[in-house]
């Protein structure tokens, strides 16, 4: 018979490990749940493979980056990690310990040994989580504090992580969908670099006795080429301060509007930002108010979940329609940043009332339109950035070729 290594907390929470026998792992799950103890992790003691079954997620990925303050990736783990326990039946206290006994990371552990502080203090955890806002922010303490209200914990603590899981695949595939122009456009500066910094002035001195009799496509393209190899370096340092100062100024608060002004204009990237934001609008409000959060507390919270100020603002304006007793269909109306199809839903939300179910509905499609617009918008710029970088290149050759001719022709 299979021997099993595990590892599992008592109800007071201190950890404890041993070995069992037994056909399968889920049997050693239930004698550990017989013996009031909550399985945290089993392995199979001959392979030290894990049977997958109740290791706690993110432990693993928190292990590995055991270094470093306080991530959106820890609070995600320990999220997860949390819920689940509290859903065993560990009291929350005790729960907090085991996460600090299985933490690997110092700047998690002192997070979890203060909130643990604040929580045998008396406080209630979602006032303990205040003196961490800035990590887990509004969204998060105003859910927790549902759950307190409601007795549901472990059920909310589980539908944030789900929205947490959500947002990260969405900013994950946003990101990687990046990648490979990037890859494209830095391809694209290394070969005009090399070009003009190596290849062009090879036939400098060949063009140097023809003087004005060369052509002015090669006379402009040896003129770019010598400067840039005699002030390629110079030319550097001021792009590199220039692209300081504009990402320093972008950072700033009028940068920052300015750019999402204009980055709300651009043809393929503009609607993709704005149903972005309308998406982390629309899943936030409809998690809050799936989970009990006052109509107008969770419009001021997703509504600041908002990155793009351009959108934020008439958001904001949504707020006091409903507090005056509007429909919130018709505030959305009145901004003029909603689709139709997002009007109609909530329309039906209101009149079912089910605005939080469809709010999430609305985000679901929406998140769908960004990865689909993603998609086309790769599918329409690779080729462009390709076939840019073969124009500039051709340019190029062209030029010492026209040259060439040019030589033979006086030759004659």
């Amino acid at each position: 018979m299979p021997e099993f290594i595990w590892r599992a907390a008592q109800p007071d929470g201190r950890l404890v490990e041993g070995r069992s026998e037994a056909s399968a792992n889920g049997v050693v799950l239930r004698q550990l749940r017989e013996r009031g103890l909550t399985p945290i992790r089993i392995d199979e003691a001959e392979t030290g493979v894990s049977s997958g079954t109740v290791a706690l997620p993110g432990s693993q990925r928190r292990a590995r980056a055991a270094k470093g303050p306080v991530n959106q990736a820890d609070i995600l783990a320990l999220t997860s990690e949390l819920s689940i326990m509290l859903r065993a039946g560990l009291a929350l206290d005790n729960a907090l310990r085991v996460l600090i006994d299985m933490s690997h990371k110092p700047s998690v552990r002192a997070m979890l040994e203060k909130l643990l502080e604040d929580v045998k203090g008396g406080a209630p955890f979602s006032r303990a989580l205040g003196g961490y806002r800035d990590l887990f922010g509004d969204f998060y303490i105003n859910m927790v504090r549902s759950g307190e209200i409601s007795g549901q914990m472990s059920q909310v603590l589980q539908r944030l992580v789900e929205h947490m899981e959500r947002l990260r695949a969405l900013r994950e595939s946003v990101v990687s969908a990046t990648i490979y122009p990037a890859i494209l456009l830095g391809v694209a500066v290394l070969s005009l670099v090399a070009m003009l910094g190596f290849v062009v002035p090879q036939f400098e001195q060949l063009f140097n006795d023809m003087g004005d009799a060369l052509p002015l496509p090669t006379r402009v393209v040896m003129v770019i080429g010598h400067a840039f190899r005699q002030y390629g370096w110079v030319m550097a340092v001021v792009f590199a301060v220039l692209g300081w100062l504009a990402l320093r100024w972008l950072r700033s608060p009028s940068g920052r509007v300015w750019w999402q002004a204009i980055a709300l204009r651009l043809p393929l990237m503009g609607p993709l930002l704005h149903k972005y934001d309308l998406t982390l609008f629309s899943r936030s409000l409809g998690t809050l108010l799936g989970n009990g959060v006052p109509m107008l507390t969770a419009m001021h919270i997703a509504t600041e979940t908002v990155g793009n100020a351009r959108l934020r603002q008439p958001l904001a304006k949504m707020i006091p329609v409903v507090k005056d007793g509007g429909r919130l269909v018709s505030a959305m109306s009145a901004t003029g940043i909603f689709e139709p199809l997002a009007i109609n839903l909530i329309r039906v939300g209101e009149e079912t009332g089910r605005i939080g179910p469809m709010m999430i509905e609305l985000a679901n499609i929406l998140n769908r339109e960004v990865e689909t617009g993603i998609k086309r918008a790769l599918t329409f710029l690779e080729p462009v950035l390709i076939l840019v970088l073969g124009v500039m290149i051709a340019a190029i050759i062209v030029s010492i070729l026209v040259g060439i001719l040019s030589i033979n022709d006086l030759a004659r």
